[in-house]
């Protein structure tokens, strides 16, 4: 079976001047002036398979998900699953084992075929390739600017790790990678109704006080917006006792009339 080692031509035991040579020496023979536009997606899997192993938090994960999944079958494991599209279970595997092999585009339309966010992996497969699985999934929807499906996958899985710890310190950049969808992305992406309620569920879910503050402000901006200015002010100071120091609070300030 095709892996990220595969593609850069290493073994599993590979450091990093080992990784970057590799992706040295494969991309030459991939540049468009040498193997043309189909070398296109070639070069895309490669880069994401070097990415991937230069960073030791993902690569660790990787390596934990791929050696469980892959040790299980012996056969022609894809087309046994494509063959079983009416069995939500076989779907579930067969979306992990194509983001497994790079091919998130399919693994994406899969996903949308079996009804998206409606469609409960968590039901069809092991807990444990449920949350890698959906962590991948989450980092292919950000991609695609998908922010508030990936936003949805984001939350199951930190609900689901404080339940019963399975990702550790791993949990971290999952927890980064939230915040900064919300930071970066998630109001241009959704109406404002959903965002505040997008809000309202992350500061009811026991993050650090900083962080609560601050999408408290943004929770009060949303319900100014919104015309509800009385909830407003009792949200943004509620986030000003949080965090006296709030940063960008005096221009909000001055619109809700909180002193």
């Amino acid at each position: 079976m095709e892996n990220y080692y595969s593609l850069l031509g290493l073994k599993e035991t590979a450091g990093t001047d080992e990784i970057k040579k590799a992706f040295r020496n494969k991309a030459k023979h991939l540049h468009p002036d040498i193997a043309g536009e189909a070398a296109e997606e070639k070069m895309r899997k490669l880069l994401t398979a070097y990415k991937l192993l230069l960073d030791p938090k993902r690569r660790f994960e990787y390596d934990r998900a791929y050696k469980r999944f892959s040790s299980r079958y012996h056969f022609d494991y894809k087309t046994f699953l494509k063959n079983q599209d009416d069995d939500p279970v076989s779907m579930s595997k067969l979306i992990f084992f194509e983001l497994l092999h790079l091919e998130e585009e399919e693994a994406i339309s899969i996903w949308d075929k079996q009804g998206g966010l409606d469609f409960p992996m968590e039901r069809h497969i092991d807990r444990e390739d449920w949350m890698d699985c959906n962590f991948l999934l989450a980092e292919e929807l950000a991609k695609h600017s998908r922010f508030y499906e990936s936003f949805i996958l984001l939350l199951k899985l930190v609900r689901e790790e404080r339940r019963a710890p399975y990702f550790k310190h791993f949990m971290d950049e999952v927890e980064s990678f939230l915040k900064e969808l919300v930071r970066l992305h998630l109001r241009q992406s959704v109406d404002i109704e959903t965002y505040a309620d997008c809000l309202e569920t992350l500061i009811g879910m026991g993050f650090a006080p900083k962080d609560r503050a601050r999408w408290m402000r943004s929770l009060a901006d949303a319900l100014f917006c919104l015309g509800e200015t009385i909830q407003a002010q009792k949200i943004f100071r509620e986030a000003i006792k949080l965090d006296p120091g709030l940063p960008k609070a005096l221009k909000l300030r001055k619109k809700l009339k909180v002193y």
